[in-house]
């Protein structure tokens, strides 16, 4: 007989508590604690059940490569790491209304497997509409369930035996052994371990839907991250079309690649090549304007930093920036004072990113500071310039990682010259676009202008 047990549990970040109490003491959160009802079970496990692994050498492993399932997406395969891992657990956060849903849909969509979409936020004539806008192919082996009771869902998966399935969102799933509300810890808990369980049984790879708070981090409890495979983080600013597809965890590949998608009427739009969608075709040149070549993960792009200098005029200048760290444009801002004498201490700072692009490669930093300057003196850059390089806070130009692929992105899209730290090693063959290579931010203004 089962033998039901009240504990309290952080809504924050999942720490149990046997009693109430105003703040969590492993957050710092107030008013986090809800009382729930878990399930215990009488019978005890014994302390050393009998396995079949025992301790092996690690020089006697044998290791083999992981198999891999293309997907149509080779946004979504470079971000996995070359596809998705059979037995997989991938779980992708967002905004709402960022396009989650939408990126899965057309996956099931176009993947040549069956599918099983479980959607518990949705009825099945909504899907079918979203699905009909979305892509003229339809997959006859998708195959749609509306459901939030966890065990019916695994009995139907059970039954389908999918190559590949889908669930929207597990804050919507909803156990019968736990006696608390859809979305709390314990009930996601629950339901995560046994979706887990499911999938590296029958060697099925499962797609998680997680609802973000509004401090950006997905609901529910943070073991939840640590027990899935991937974490996928889908950003992106509601005001512009690009959404950024990021990898915050993989135990199949990098960290640091990146996904780029274009939010069009048909849903998501691969964007191959970014760097000729971010760069503005400028029909004057214009100060203020400059471009740098950054890098995410293996991946080269070249993105368009705006900076716009004016005189203060309530007497307390204001900094401010969008797509950029806002401490490191302070930094940055310093170091043009106090080691290089320009004055902008009196003046108001603002920095752009085009495209709604977010990134904190510090290869970033020397264009920044070109366009800062541009917009100080009033003096336009040529837009056949580009820049990669970091600022030390001694006012040297330091060098970057990588530095071949950038110049080389650079000459594809037809740049004639790139400012680089003369630390750089670069290669010794012959490169189509002239690189300069500097020390000092004096040298370095002295020759741009």
């Amino acid at each position: 007989m089962a033998k039901l047990k009240t504990a309290y549990f952080c809504q924050n970040c999942g720490t149990q508590y046997s009693q109430w109490m105003g703040q969590c003491k492993n957050c710092g959160e107030w008013n986090t604690l809800v009382e729930e009802v878990v399930e215990k079970t009488s019978s005890k496990t014994p302390p050393f059940s009998k396995s079949k692994q025992h301790v092996i050498n690690i020089i006697e492993v044998v290791t083999s490569e992981e198999p891999r399932i293309k997907t149509p997406s080779e946004e979504l395969n470079r971000v996995l790491g070359g596809g998705i891992v059979l037995g997989s657990v991938t779980l992708i956060g967002g905004e709402p209304g960022i396009g989650k849903s939408t990126l899965l849909l057309q996956l099931a969509l176009k993947m040549k497997k069956k599918v099983f979409y479980v959607s518990g936020e949705e009825s099945a004539s909504q899907i079918k509409m979203r699905a009909d806008r979305l892509t003229d192919l339809q997959n006859p082996n998708c195959f749609l369930f509306t459901e939030t009771s966890l065990e019916k869902i695994l009995h139907e998966a059970k039954k389908l035996e999918p190559d590949f399935m889908i669930i929207d969102s597990i804050q919507t799933l909803q156990s019968q052994l736990i006696e608390s509300s859809p979305g709390t810890v314990s009930q996601i808990r629950e339901c995560s371990n046994e979706i887990i369980k499911y999938a590296k049984e029958n060697n099925t790879p499962v797609f998680l839907v997680g609802h973000i708070t509004k401090d950006g981090q997905i609901a529910g409890p943070k073991v939840l991250e640590h027990m899935v495979d991937v974490v996928l983080n889908f950003d992106g600013d509601r005001n512009h079309l690009f959404r950024l597809l990021r990898a915050n965890k993989n135990r199949f590949g990098s960290t640091a690649e990146i996904g780029i998608y274009e939010m069009v009427s048909q849903g998501l739009k691969e964007i191959r090549n970014p760097s000729e969608i971010l760069i503005t075709k400028k029909f004057e040149e214009l100060s203020g304007n400059s471009v740098a070549v950054t890098l995410e993960g293996n991946r080269p792009m070249l993105l368009e930093i705006q900076a716009l200098v004016s005189t203060a005029v309530y007497g307390t200048p204001q900094r401010s920036s969008t797509g950029f760290d806002a401490k490191r444009l302070n930094m940055l801002l310093a170091v043009l004072e106090k080691r290089a004498g320009f004055q902008l201490g009196a003046k108001d700072v603002f920095l752009n990113i085009t495209g709604g692009i977010k990134t904190d490669d510090p290869a970033l930093d020397l264009a920044v500071v070109a366009s800062i300057l541009s917009s100080n003196e009033d003096i336009a850059i040529s837009e056949h310039f580009c820049f990669a390089g970091e600022i030390g806070l001694s006012g040297e130009i330091r060098p970057i990682a990588q530095v071949e692929q950038r110049i080389t992105e650079a000459e594809k899209l037809g740049y004639e010259k790139i400012f680089v730290s003369n630390l750089n090693k670069i290669p010794k063959r012959k490169f189509g676009i002239k690189i300069e290579e500097v020390s000092k931010i004096e040298d370095f203004h002295e020759r741009i202008f």
